[in-house]
């Protein structure tokens, strides 16, 4: 999910720039909320469970998408899905431009000896090569993010309306090397939920996490959890009125940014350096691991080598530390 939002700010450049393009977004039928608002911009659904499994089922994707008389293609993506579809693009004599994911310099970044432990190139200027590749350069600026937009009278009967500034925490990542631990969190909650300023939104997914956010949901009285509350589009539009979120190294941090809600982030066993850093946030925002303490950090890109030892990690950031760096940024707002 993280790497389709970051795909929302270099369009809506690339659709500012050149409004005469007309660009179809090839992405799960789930995202395309995402790219609702964005002019000459479409989505096409990518099926790849159902008519788009497998070989068979994208050559019958790229037989579809020969229809909308497509002059060239970009893959922002370089997976093995998008391989094949590129085989068949080039057979079909259509020009393709592929992302490079920089990934010999991200191993280097990555290995436990002869790290070598510099800022790489952003993922969003990777985005902008593809593009450059085929003739259309992008000037890439910190407004190029989307509107708020506004709340539903479904969503409203849930969230309610107040003049207490709202915070967003998604306290969850895909490993456990990226997640903050939750006890440290509840500190973080406790603190915030005591002030009685905030109104604090906690998002994840699956049942599991549902479970542990409704026990904070129960606890605490400035605390809703928004799982399965909300439709994707309503959680975008809830994220798009925060006054900021506070996410680990994973997707809601990269929803928020593409709204421009400053966003405070935490980093485990992965580092900023690698160039996931959310769009058009300043660096100060980003809280992480003792390196004194943990060398080897960044120790992946996507935080799933967890050397020993090293799950104590994010316990170097003290929820005192979150808690003074979120209220600074609220400060601004």
């Amino acid at each position: 999910m993280g790497d389709v939002a970051m795909t929302v700010p270099v369009l809506i450049a690339l659709t500012k720039q050149y409004p005469e393009l007309k660009i179809t977004v090839l992405t799960r039928k789930f995202f395309s909320p995402m790219f609702n608002t964005l002019p000459n911009v479409t989505v096409y659904e990518a099926d790849v469970k159902g008519r788009h499994k497998g070989a068979f089922g994208l050559w019958k994707l790229y037989r579809e998408l020969r229809k909308l008389k497509i002059d060239a293609v970009v893959d922002l993506h370089n997976v093995l899905r998008s391989k094949v579809l590129k085989r068949y693009f080039k057979y079909g004599k259509i020009p393709v431009q592929q992302i490079d994911k920089g990934r010999a310099e991200k191993k280097a970044l990555t290995k436990s000896t002869s790290k070598v432990f510099q800022l790489l190139k952003t993922t969003h200027q990777r985005y902008i090569d593809v593009f450059q590749e085929l003739g259309f350069s992008i000037d890439l600026s910190k407004d190029s993010v989307l509107p708020k937009e506004t709340l539903s009278e479904d969503a409203l009967k849930i969230i309610g309306s107040d003049s207490k500034k709202w915070i967003g925490i998604a306290p969850f990542a895909a490993f456990e090397g990226k997640t903050y631990p939750l006890e440290l969190m509840e500190e973080v909650i406790t603190s915030l939920n005591d002030t009685g300023k905030y109104k604090i939104f906690l998002f994840g997914g699956g049942p599991i996490q549902e479970e542990k956010l409704e026990a904070f949901d129960r606890k605490f009285n400035n605390c809703l959890s928004m799982v399965g509350k909300l439709s994707f589009s309503d959680e975008l539009a809830l994220i798009s009125n925060l006054d900021t979120m506070l996410s680990m190294d994973s997707g809601n941090a990269h929803l928020a940014a593409m709204y421009g809600i400053p966003v405070i982030t935490i980093w485990g066993v992965t580092h900023p350096y690698a160039g996931f850093y959310p769009f058009g946030q300043d660096m100060d925002n980003a809280l992480c691991s003792d390196r004194e303490k943990f060398p080897l950090i960044p120790t992946s890109v996507y935080g799933n080598k967890m050397p020993e030892g090293y799950e104590m990690a994010m316990r170097t950031i003290l929820p005192e530390t979150i808690v003074n760096k979120l209220q600074l940024v609220l400060d601004k707002v």
